[in-house]
């Protein structure tokens, strides 16, 4: 090949580096970029920002939280069949009440209030919680409040509508955010809306419900519960009053303070009225919260909520504690649900292990070191873990209603294990920023479940190596971030493994049955010098 004279090469490498100097001074925030960080800047800064990403979440189901200051003083609201039971008693199945159409079991109480609940507060903040979340709040005849009779207010046994605004300033002023349960998929049949439509064919909200001899009951049912007659969506005053409306129910809380939604049944909902009630919500309060129940794959309902609870990630977390699944399908599984349904709705998702309609997390998983690694994955997976209250104690609690017991407040001891383990990976989340907001990506390895947490710095990427296999696995694993200087050390950041180093992008990993490392690189200069002076 014919080369240019000396004289024109010297000036073209002049004028490329002129191009470059120049193309690097005019992003001084980021002299040692690649195109790979030009291309992603702001996109983790914005990611931060936004409380919705990356949150821990913390459930409190308010009859059973925080006892009350005077339980006798509050006798008067339960009246019967309703039964007001000391905070040390256990919830057992019960009966059905076939002139309530309900269970025993949902009018047992034990009379915990939002004013108690907020008394609590220091507990909650002090675990590392950025979200309160509530199981529904609003006028109700049974325990869970599933079964509204008046969405615009608030159980009497729970408080008031000035007890929420009050509850939510005083999150905000911790630099908290409080998320509600919104149940717009059906009503409680014995709310007056329902009655005055049951009884008079000509209510003007006859047709906010599907009435005929079809139906058990005389009326459409969420799951055939007869308790629960479901609304019809298709009417557009029931949309309006729901979220349409300057003064409807999604609207109006925001407006008095709360933060988001959470919305019971999801799926039930639909593409189409999900996606009008979060524009709706959005309206009212920019970056406010819109989660969806929905157990199906999530892939398609997004942007028609802002996340959803991860039933899919769940099973397959516990599949992979339990040994259902095997480490390398679990991590192939995990891997596709993240490319499917996106980093950043998945970053506003939940990641919940256990929750009010599910078995506790120590009752599905009784073995320690299964149950640890599973909340290895939950505060390191993309999404936001939402911690059930009482899990973080090692409470037990078989099927409904045993997973509702009262929290057990004598088991907060400095000697929890359980306690000291779960403030420790929420500490371990709120502190590294790609756990919190970061990219997700498999790492290469066969026995072993790997993935790498990343952001656009190089000091802040996470490896998250687990074992899921009952048996120790001794792998070589192929990491693909190509900013991981070969020699670089990797320490354990829950301090239980010595650190290991980086070969020509290798890790060689040996981990016993169920075990797990979380790694990050240690960037500081040995001796004055470091690999890393050129990459940021």
């Amino acid at each position: 090949m014919k080369r240019p004279p000396a004289g024109l090469l010297a000036a073209a490498i002049a004028a490329a580096a002129t191009l470059y100097t120049g193309a690097l001074q005019a992003q001084p925030a980021m002299p040692y970029a690649n195109a790979t960080d030009r291309a992603a800047a702001g996109v983790f800064e914005a990611r931060a920002h936004d409380w919705r990403n990356g949150a821990v979440v913390y459930q409190v189901f308010v009859d059973r939280y925080a006892p009350p200051a005077d339980l006798q003083a509050k006798r008067a609201l339960y009246p019967p069949p309703k039964v007001l039971h000391p905070w040390d008693d256990l919830p057992r199945a019960g009966h059905y009440v076939d002139s309530a159409h309900v269970w025993s079991h949902e009018i047992d109480f034990w009379g915990g209030d939002l004013k108690s609940l907020q008394g609590r507060l220091d507990y909650v903040q002090g675990l590392g919680a950025d979200v309160l979340y509530l199981n529904p709040i609003d006028l109700a005849y049974t325990n869970h409040k599933y079964d509204t009779q008046d969405y615009k207010a608030v159980s009497p046994e729970y408080g008031t509508r000035d007890d929420v605004k009050a509850l939510a300033a005083d999150l905000h002023r911790r630099g908290m955010k409080l998320v509600l349960d919104g149940v717009f998929n059906h009503m409680g049949r014995s709310s007056p809306l329902f009655r005055q439509a049951e009884a008079d064919p000509a209510s003007p909200y006859r047709d906010w419900f599907y009435f005929g001899p079809q139906y058990p009951g005389g009326a459409r049912a969420w799951a055939q519960a007869q308790s629960l007659p479901e609304l019809n969506l298709e009417n557009p005053a029931v949309r309006a009053y729901l979220w349409g409306d300057p003064d409807s129910v999604v609207r109006g809380w925001l407006r008095d303070g709360i933060d988001g939604w959470r919305l019971d049944v999801a799926f039930d909902i639909g593409f189409r009225f999900l996606g009008e009630l979060t524009a709706a919500a959005h309206a009212q309060k920019p970056g406010s919260l819109v989660l969806g129940e929905i157990a199906n794959y999530p892939q398609e309902w997004f942007p028609s909520v802002d996340g959803v609870l991860g039933f899919t990630l769940r099973h397959i977390i516990l599949g992979l504690a339990q040994g259902r699944i095997d480490t390398a399908t679990g991590g192939r599984m995990i891997a596709r649900l993240v490319r499917d349904a996106g980093i950043e709705p998945m970053l506003k998702s939940w990641i919940y292990l256990g929750n009010h309609d599910t078995e506790r997390l120590a009752t599905v998983l009784p073995d320690e070191a299964e149950r640890r690694l599973a909340q290895v994955l939950q505060f390191t997976l993309p999404g936001s873990p939402n911690l059930y209250y009482g899990d973080e104690l090692g409470m037990t609690g078989g099927a409904d209603p045993a997973m509702r017991a009262p929290m057990r407040w004598d088991r907060v001891r400095d000697d929890n294990p359980a306690l000291t383990w779960t403030k420790q990976l929420i500490a371990l989340h709120r502190a590294s920023r790609a756990l919190r907001v970061g990219d997700f990506r498999l790492a290469v390895a066969n026995r072993l479940f790997a993935f790498e947490r990343r952001t656009d710095r190089a000091g802040e990427s996470v490896i998250v190596l687990v074992n899921a296999a009952a048996e120790p696995v001794q792998e070589t694993v192929m990491l693909t971030d190509s900013k991981l200087m070969d020699g670089t050390r990797l320490v354990d950041l829950l301090g239980a493994h010595a650190p290991l180093r980086i070969a020509s992008s290798m890790l060689d990993v040996s981990l016993p049955a169920h075990g797990f490392l979380v790694l990050r690189p240690d960037l500081t200069p040995q001796g004055g010098y470091s690999n890393y002076k050129r990459v940021q």
